[in-house]
């Protein structure tokens, strides 16, 4: 049977749906956006089959590297896996419309991004889908001392940029639909790094042209991963920084790590390089999530996703 391509099963969220969640909060409260929620959650399992199964191995495998569940996981597990996915929804929505307590985030080497944006230098993040991401584009609004620019493969991105613009008129984060770095990309998001601006991209799915990979272990077995976030890396000139926001208690803990203060790519070593660092991004991402194992949104064979 031919793996699933991440990029075939479609978009999860769509921005209609953003919208219509927003709006049951907006007017109804927490309460009854999980009373909508949860059927959906409920019954997005019991129908992706794809997906149940892409959690179960990944949960099977964080057990096993980990002892993180507490217990080999079953059904329950694999139900908090994706109720877990549905809480984020909300913390979502309410960190994009400016909504959520701020209060409740923890800043782990933050100091270094400040530093950076005192010397007005840009850089670029690379990020997983694990935790809420939002969240972190909300920490940067709310410091409003930090400019954005997110790159995404979903078409809706114009239409998620109204929507952010919608529930925060004032948002220092924008969002660049990509699915392949070419030169111009690279002009364009040089200049925003020029500015003193920052870039984020994915680091943990292949690209949905078929781009280049590498392999590097995650979890006790070998996974692809894209080397885009590396070229753009090499390209910019710049500091890169894996950047991540996972549940901490009743709110988030935000990390900022450096995977590198600059990415040089030797003509006859690059493909070391790329090993390097997909490895330490691998790595440092496996022990944020050992600590938060439910936090993990690939719902799809990550480990056979080609």
């Amino acid at each position: 049977m031919k793996p699933v391509h991440w990029a075939e099963l479609g978009e999860s969220t769509f921005v209609w749906g953003m919208r219509f969640l927003v709006g049951v909060h907006n007017l109804l409260g927490r309460v009854p956006f999980l009373l909508v929620l949860y059927p959906v959650v409920f019954y997005y399992r019991a129908t992706k089959g794809v997906a149940r199964q892409a959690s179960m191995a990944y949960l099977q495998r964080m057990e096993a590297a980990h002892g993180a569940l507490g217990a080999p996981p079953g059904w329950r597990q694999g139900l908090r896996h994706f109720l877990s996915f549905g809480d984020t929804l909300l913390d979502k929505i309410l960190s994009m419309s400016g909504r959520y307590r701020f209060d409740r985030l923890r800043f782990f080497g933050i100091e270094a991004i400040l530093a950076m944006i005192a010397r007005g230098q840009g850089g670029l993040f690379i990020t997983a889908h694990m935790g809420c991401l939002e969240m972190c584009q909300a920490a940067v609004n709310s410091t409003r001392r930090i400019r954005l620019n997110v790159l995404v493969h979903t078409a809706h991105a114009e239409q998620f940029n109204r929507l952010l613009g919608r529930l925060d008129p004032d948002g220092r984060v924008r969002l660049l639909q990509v699915t392949d770095i070419t030169p111009a990309t690279a002009v364009l998001l040089s200049d925003c790094v020029a500015r003193g601006e920052f870039v984020a991209i994915a680091g943990d799915r292949v690209p949905v042209g078929g781009g280049r990979t590498v392999r590097a272990p995650f979890l006790g077995h070998e996974a692809e991963w894209p080397v885009g976030p590396y070229v753009l890396a090499g390209l910019l000139k710049c500091p890169l920084y894996l950047m991540a926001c996972l549940r901490d208690g009743d709110g988030y803990a935000v990390h900022f790590d450096c995977l590198a203060e600059e990415v040089v790519l030797p003509r006859k070593a690059r493909e070391e390089v790329f090993a390097t660092l997909a490895a330490r991004f691998a790595q440092r991402i496996e022990t944020l999530l050992a600590k938060a194992p439910y936090e993990w949104f690939n719902f799809f064979p990550f480990w056979g996703s080609r």
